[in-house]
């Protein structure tokens, strides 16, 4: 039996921690869409700037870039893992730089998935391009795939729409990177900014829907998903992450740390608009994690 390492008093929100290679195998269940930031492999040395300071970009060795042949296995390993936890007609979206992206493509074109969109996300703020040698780095991509090819999938068209101002919203999402007020509880090198996640979230799950993520860091998917109205498992091996996590999601009990975040996002605003009026994104089916 699988011992959480936390689990919120609302049961929405499940931290394992550990390795997911190991514990995805430990347990049955399916959930209806699964965010992963996996190791991007582009630790080599380099140097950004943040906070107006010089800095190294290395994250440890776990995102150390060995050789393609290990990408190529790694993210082939993983991957199939998650394809036997989503549902039917669930979707899986997966970020990533050039260092990794395209590997991920190509297994999941392999292990049957089909590919939906690839998402550009520019950032409106990136770190500048200290060696003035090659264009700034502003973007980042993100796969969204659906499990079957011919299982229908789940997508919110109509708000994706309202959040874009009643205009087609395209595969280009221009979106602040991270902003001071979610690293109250530390810094997580690779953090994802919650707009991001909650855009994630609302175009591709319904209300009470569950969330995988394998690699969660300091949580952030579960942490959008619960404020949305989501449930989440995520799973992590570094120790001090899965604190982080746990500091996070502690936070959101307190009443008004709940309110102001959603205050923050002004997605939420809009979204809870449209769901109080719609029948669309009403799933009140329950079902509950085996741990």
């Amino acid at each position: 039996m699988i011992k959480p390492f936390y689990k919120s008093s609302s049961c929405d929100f499940t931290l394992l921690h550990g390795d997911c290679l190991k514990l995805l195998s430990t347990f049955d269940f399916e959930f209806d869409m699964i965010f992963a930031d996996p190791p991007y492999f582009l630790s080599n040395g380099g140097i950004s700037v943040q906070s107006g300071k010089i800095v190294c970009v290395d994250k440890g060795d776990w995102d150390k870039n060995i050789s393609s042949e290990h990408i190529d296995a790694f993210n082939l390993q993983w991957l199939s893992m998650c394809r036997n936890k989503l549902k039917d007609n669930g979707t899986i979206w997966v970020s990533g730089t050039y260092h990794n992206i395209f590997s991920v493509a190509n297994t999941l074109k392999l292990l049957g998935y089909k590919i939906l969109n690839v998402i550009t996300w520019a950032k409106t703020n990136p770190p500048p391009n200290i060696s003035c040698r090659y264009f700034t780095y502003s973007t980042e991509f993100i796969i969204w795939a659906r499990k079957d090819v011919k299982k229908p999938h789940y997508f919110n068209y109509e708000l994706m729409k309202l959040l874009n101002d009643n205009k087609q919203m395209t595969d280009v999402w221009r979106l602040p990177a991270i902003a001071k007020w979610e690293k109250s509880c530390g810094k997580h090198p690779t953090q994802k900014p919650l707009s991001l996640l909650i855009r994630i979230i609302l175009a591709s799950t319904k209300n009470n829907a569950w969330i995988l993520d394998p690699f969660s860091g300091s949580s952030t998917t579960g942490i959008a998903a619960n404020l949305i109205n989501r449930r989440f498992l995520g799973i992590e091996q570094e120790c001090n992450f899965v604190e982080m996590s746990r500091s996070r999601r502690i936070e959101l009990d307190n009443k008004e740390k709940y309110a102001e975040y959603r205050s923050r996002l002004k997605d939420i605003a809009i979204y809870d608009s449209y769901h109080s009026s719609s029948e669309a994104c009403l799933d009140t089916i329950e079902c509950h994690l085996p741990f």
